[in-house]
């Protein structure tokens, strides 16, 4: 296995994490701004930190394989994007970041979040000349505070892990976490 990262995975994090935060930002009617993104390749999932996170799957089908990745938001920002989503004010929104349970209607809308994730990442990849990739949502789940969020994956097996500050309008920037198999010809070969 290779162990060190090159610039196209670092490349492919920042183009698929500036693809999510346009689509994204599109559908909500307002800006999403991407800090920088540092990237890993690492031989474990991330786990978000102090909060709840949601952790929006996707499956990637490559090469007569499924991989798995997943882009894991705080809580209150997943809540914030899905309350866009349906149209919400600022005012409404504000208001609903703090619920820690959600009403069937907010779950509705971060399963459609889940799904723009989802494209966004495959529009993003394709873009980059992967070529035999489909991308497609498999959910979303809430994640415990320093939990890895449930993946179907190797442990070992190399995981690109991109995180960067975002901004969704004109709310505190948040830590979000990308995580991406290692998509090359030897990752067919590997188990996912």
């Amino acid at each position: 296995m290779d162990t060190s990262l090159t610039d196209e995975d670092k490349h492919m994090l920042e183009e698929t994490f500036r693809r999510i935060a346009g689509d994204l930002g599109m559908i909500a009617d307002r800006t999403i701004e991407v800090g920088t993104v540092a990237v890993e390749l690492a031989s474990a999932r991330a786990a978000g930190r102090s909060a709840i996170h949601v952790s929006f799957k996707f499956g990637l089908q490559y090469q007569g394989q499924i991989h798995h990745g997943t882009l894991l938001v705080p809580l209150p920002d997943a809540i914030t994007l899905g309350c866009y989503l349906m149209m919400v004010p600022d005012d409404g929104v504000k208001s609903k970041r703090a619920l820690t349970t959600l009403d069937p209607g907010l779950k509705d809308a971060l399963m459609e979040v889940g799904n723009f994730i989802g494209g966004a990442t495959d529009a993003a990849l394709r873009g980059l000349g992967i070529e035999g990739l489909k991308v497609r949502s498999e959910g979303c789940q809430g994640v415990k505070a320093n939990v890895r969020p449930a993946l179907s994956y190797v442990e070992g097996t190399p995981l690109l892990i991109g995180r960067s500050k975002l901004r969704i309008h004109t709310w505190n920037p948040f830590e979000a976490i990308l995580m991406l198999p290692r998509l090359t010809p030897a990752a067919a070969s590997s188990p996912s």
